[in-house]
């Protein structure tokens, strides 16, 4: 993850890893008989530590987490792996279901938190997942990957007030 957050996913090579390692360069070539291969495996390994339980109030709990998703984001080794994520997934079968699996997370996540905004009566109406996750997390990976700039909280608020407006300002009363 260093070689892959300080010089990219060409860096990401058996031999590197080796010597990043300490280990004679035929341990890593044992296992990864290819750079694909041991690009794959580190893209598999990734985690995904945002929007776990949702907490009340949601729009709060939403904030303090787009924020930190952003702030991850604009770490140079955050934005290698979702970059090589991205790039990795359109040919390599096993990184497309690693990303799969991420989205697929994220989407169970935010309609996780939409569930319990409109039971707590924060929310009226419940969103399609798939919109709210684009609607909340595509603007932040714009922002940070191809802007290479970072989000403010203006626009994470402007965000969470298009995703999950609140009864008030709808029109619906609790």
């Amino acid at each position: 993850m260093r070689l892959l957050a300080s010089a990219g996913p060409g860096a990401v090579t058996p031999a590197r890893v080796a010597a990043e390692a300490g280990v004679h360069r035929a341990t890593a070539y044992r296992l990864w008989p290819d750079a694909d291969k041991l690009l794959a495996e580190v893209m598999a390994e990734t985690e995904l530590p945002f929007l776990r339980d949702p907490v009340t109030p949601v729009r709060a709990w939403l904030r303090g987490c787009l924020r930190e998703l952003a702030d991850d984001l604009a770490t140079p080794l955050s934005r290698s792996t979702t970059t090589t994520l991205m790039q990795t997934a359109l040919h390599d079968a096993r990184v497309a279901t690693r990303r799969d699996a991420l989205t697929d997370t994220l989407r169970a996540r935010i309609d996780a938190a939409q569930n319990v905004a409109v039971a707590e009566g924060e929310l009226v109406d419940r969103q399609d997942p798939d919109h709210l996750v684009a609607m909340l997390v595509g603007p932040l990976l714009y922002r940070t990957t191809l802007e290479a700039a970072t989000v403010d909280d203006t626009l994470i608020d402007h965000l969470i007030d298009r995703a999950f407006p609140s009864p008030s300002t709808t029109g619906h009363k609790r």
